[in-house]
């Protein structure tokens, strides 16, 4: 039975092993072992549905290549992006024509210590790593509208280059249903108006109707978020893409490079083969990890978790979500949404009325409160959350001595399923016939 990551720590389960019905673990890795820059080499070397990078770049282009922030540091660009910018300076792109952008979305500006962490030292030398400012309308380029009516703006910059390269990394995700791909360019380098306009797909039309049932981690047919995305992604007309998977270790254990749709396809079914465990049932209590740093590095980020725990436990069951938040919330529009209002009804009136990505993982936690006994073992400031239905904790212990009252007073007996590595790991439950389907269950 594993520990559960904290940060740089781990929590000793105290449970017998005899009560653990499920450990969520990722399955046995597909293919022959290979080191990490094996693995991006084949890949560079064997494009999905491209020629080769040195066959699409020319000299006297300039090329944009585009890369996740700090809250993905767990995809190693520091290993793969020295391999990338090697092949295009072979092809007879100089280092001063080669731009480099962070996706940062609507996250918060990076630090001199993490461009340096994200380039590697000798990259970190040799080039400014920009990140995208999804609020300086002064350096976005309109694109035109989706069908959906989303408004596409883009980095202005990376627009203007000659051509366009994306990277990033593979992962389940609870609106895209996976990461990767088309994430790089939104929410990457969209505009704050693109990307939340894009982002309210994931509510049902009409007010008090909440959640939409379409749009869910491993969902991607059918699901209007991920359609507006590819839509959107489309207008950008990247020439290539680089997207990697890790595993628990936060190692690349697979790599995938070429056609930005077709590459990032086989991506996915790698994932869905890696992540996507099949369990026997649902269960009345989760204990959940987010994986460790950095993967728990705020409470916004740590919602990956939260959903995949979703579906693991039982109606009207019990989560139990280690997630140490040393940035504490991670998203203003979030804890605004969670922490300021009283009743999920006025969450979802102030979310449809100004819709972000934020305000919807507020809406998120609380709604999954509601409907489920949610405890946080965390360093986050429980008195902040007195108006929400979370219960913050700063233990393992604390937590499960708090669920015991909800099991009469013992835990003895309870069936209880570990999410070990709860940011990647996507249980998939016998009698659903689309795994992958959002956690709607509970929903009348």
């Amino acid at each position: 039975m594993e520990n559960l990551k904290y940060a740089s720590t781990e929590f000793f389960v105290p449970l017998p092993e005899d009560q653990i019905a499920e450990e969520v673990q990722a399955n046995p890795l597909p293919g022959p072992a290979m080191t990490q820059e094996e693995r991006l080499r084949q890949a560079l070397d064997h494009p999905v549905g491209s020629p080769p990078l040195e066959e699409i770049v020319h000299p006297g282009e300039t090329v944009c290549v585009v890369l996740s922030d700090v809250t993905r540091r767990w995809q190693h660009t520091e290993v793969y992006l020295p391999l990338l910018i090697q092949r295009l300076n072979r092809a007879g792109i100089p280092d001063r024509d080669i731009c480099l952008i962070s996706a940062t979305g609507t996250h918060r500006a990076q630090t001199e210590e993490e461009h340096r962490a994200l380039l590697g030292e000798e990259l970190s030398r040799r080039f400014t790593l920009l990140d995208h400012d999804c609020d300086d309308r002064a350096n976005l380029k309109y694109m035109g509208a989706t069908r959906r009516g989303t408004p596409v703006w883009l980095n202005a910059r990376a627009m203007a280059c000659d051509r366009l390269i994306l990277t990033g990394g593979v992962v389940y995700h609870f609106l895209a249903g996976f990461g990767g791909g088309r994430k790089s360019v939104i929410p990457g380098i969209a505009g704050r108006e693109t990307i939340n306009t894009n982002h309210a797909n994931a509510m049902n039309e009409g007010e008090g109707t909440g959640r939409s049932p379409l749009v869910g981690s491993g969902r991607l047919e059918g699901n209007p978020f991920h359609e507006d995305l590819m839509e959107a992604a489309a207008m950008a007309r990247p020439d290539f893409l680089l997207n990697v998977v890790a595993d628990d270790d936060q190692q690349i254990v697979g790599a995938f490079a070429g056609d930005w749709v077709k590459a990032h396809e086989s991506a996915v079914e790698f994932v869905r083969e890696l992540f996507g465990v099949r369990v026997s049932r649902r269960v009345p209590l989760v204990l959940a990890s987010a994986g460790g740093a950095p993967k728990d590095i705020n409470l916004y980020q740590s919602s990956k978790t939260l959903v995949n725990a979703l579906e693991m436990v039982a109606p009207g069951g019990t989560i139990v979500m280690l997630s140490q938040c040393p940035e504490g919330v991670g998203s203003a529009d979030c804890e605004e949404l969670l922490c300021g209002y009283d009743s999920l009804a006025e969450r979802e009136t102030a979310l449809r009325k100004h819709f972000t990505i934020g305000g919807y993982m507020g809406y998120l936690y609380e709604e999954s409160a509601q409907r489920y006994n949610l405890v946080v073992v965390s360093e986050l400031d429980p008195a902040r959350f007195s108006r929400t239905s979370l219960h913050i904790v700063p233990t393992l212990e604390d937590a499960l001595e708090l669920a015991s009252d909800w099991f009469g007073g013992s835990l003895d007996g309870v069936d209880t399923a570990l999410m070990p590595h709860g940011a990647s790991t996507f249980p998939i439950q016998p009698a659903d016939p689309y795994p992958g389907r959002c956690a709607n269950h509970y929903r009348a």
